[in-house]
């Protein structure tokens, strides 16, 4: 089914209001049932309530959910376990024994002293275990450009091991919020969105940030942008 907001879209460029690059990108992004995000639409439908006489819709709070802090769960230490080597019995033997038994005995005092020193190897000198071994990422965000100019469509993607949607937000270098949006996860788990480089808070170049928080964690990166 086409998207109501095709017709307002295709009335602006008919009349010429608004800007022709990003009307035209959101009428490709409707005909082919692609994401629009949030600031797209508001875009479109402040031009139809000035332009177009259409009644003003409620807004939608774009604002990010501040998420609970997750403390750093400590890792309790574990104590060393006894050495192997003081659970081998003692063995006592006369002259009169074989030479066999006796090494056959050397032999097993040195496999219980390998098999000690790898199991001491599984802790550090703390006795915390050690996790420097790499896990899979579990949220990432990036952006198709690293710089851009006033009025570029910025196009966001990323993953999240999470279930349901993601929290995602764009700050100036001062630190100020110039645009988010909630987006709903796919079913792998990725998300994708445009977002357009122009409005409130893009006064002044710089870095932005992009920042995308799932509920359990926050990832984010860096872009150059040209006013």
């Amino acid at each position: 089914m086409a998207d109501p907001l095709l017709d307002d879209v295709k009335s602006l460029l008919d009349k010429d209001f608004g800007d022709d690059r990003i009307l035209k990108q959101i009428c490709r992004a409707c005909e082919n049932n692609e994401v629009i995000s949030n600031y797209e639409r508001n875009y479109v439908r402040k031009l139809a309530e000035k332009h177009l006489g259409k009644r003003p819709e409620f807004a939608h709070d774009t604002r990010v959910e501040e998420k609970p802090t997750v403390h750093d769960v400590s890792i309790p230490q574990i104590r060393q376990t006894q050495s192997l080597l003081s659970e081998v019995p003692r063995i006592s033997y006369s002259k009169s024994k074989n030479k066999k038994i006796m090494l056959g005995i050397g032999g097993l005092a040195l496999v219980i002293i390998i098999a000690a020193s790898s199991f001491s190897g599984l802790t550090t000198g703390t006795g915390k275990i050690d996790t420097s071994s790499s896990t899979p990422i579990s949220l990432s965000i990036q952006t198709d450009l690293k710089s851009y100019q006033k009025k570029d469509l910025i196009s966001i993607s990323g993953v999240s091991d999470s279930m349901g949607s993601v929290n995602l937000s764009i700050k100036n270098q001062n630190n100020d919020l110039v645009w988010a949006e909630q987006i709903s996860l796919k079913d792998d788990g990725q998300f994708s969105t445009l977002a357009i480089a122009g409005g409130a808070g893009w006064e002044k170049s710089g870095t932005y940030t992009i920042k995308v928080d799932n509920g359990k964690e926050t990832k984010s990166d860096t872009f150059s942008f040209a006013a």
